[in-house]
């Protein structure tokens, strides 16, 4: 199978599959919802916490359709087909993260600043939400594929796969939030952006190699 009609099949399977992005949004908009009735909807409350909370949101949204990435292709053997096909391991990971992150970590960056705003946070910084959460939304989707991998064949993969990505997920939402929260306070955004772009790239470079190595050790 080429590259192309893995990343097109990927695509599909994100999209028809459990929801996909729609469930994704669906999850970070009612979350956004639920945070108003819990901390009250005082704006001066909301307002200084609209950044963490959107970006904690969004690291949960993230981790929905983690599970079948590569559970579906195992149980049924198209990873075995895949596998034996002419793509190595790592350009098989590194797709299904590139797929991932197109099927849900763009529609997220979209619905991420309309989450912001019903929290509160100013208009001016609808544009850096977005830009940040589609950074970082390339870093959930290649730690995500890691965290996939490892926890492929094993009982409850979903819980495993939350108890191991969800800490790792902690630097893109400290940065992600940290350029929003240095925008408001009149300082440059860039040092932020710059530290959740390395994150993204390093995620990039490792998941695959590390997802590989997990995805053969469970096939073997």
């Amino acid at each position: 199978m080429s590259a192309t009609r893995l990343f097109r099949r990927e695509l599909s399977l994100a999209w028809g599959g459990g929801g996909g992005p729609l469930l994704a949004c669906g999850f970070l908009l009612c979350l956004t919802a639920i945070l108003p009735l819990a901390a009250g909807a005082n704006a001066k409350v909301l307002a200084p916490a609209a950044s963490g909370a959107t970006w904690l949101a969004l690291a949960l949204a993230s981790l929905l359709s983690l599970e079948r990435m590569f559970e579906r292709d195992f149980e049924d053997g198209a990873l075995d087909l895949i596998a034996s096909g002419p793509l190595p391991m790592e350009a098989v990971v590194a797709l299904k993260a590139l797929a991932q992150w197109c099927a849900t970590g763009l529609p997220l960056a979209l619905a991420a600043p309309v989450a912001a705003l019903a929290l509160g946070q100013p208009p001016e910084r609808v544009g850096l939400t977005g830009l940040a959460a589609l950074i970082g939304g390339l870093g959930f989707a290649f730690t995500g594929a890691l965290g996939a991998a490892l926890a492929l064949g094993a009982k409850r993969g979903g819980v495993l796969i939350a108890v191991v990505v969800l800490p790792l997920f902690i630097p893109p939402v400290i940065f992600g939030a940290g350029a929003v929260e240095q925008a408001s306070q009149g300082l440059s955004p860039a040092p932020a952006l710059a530290f959740l772009t390395a994150y993204a790239l390093f995620a990039a470079a490792l998941a695959p190699l590390a997802g590989a190595a997990a995805v053969r050790s469970a096939q073997g």
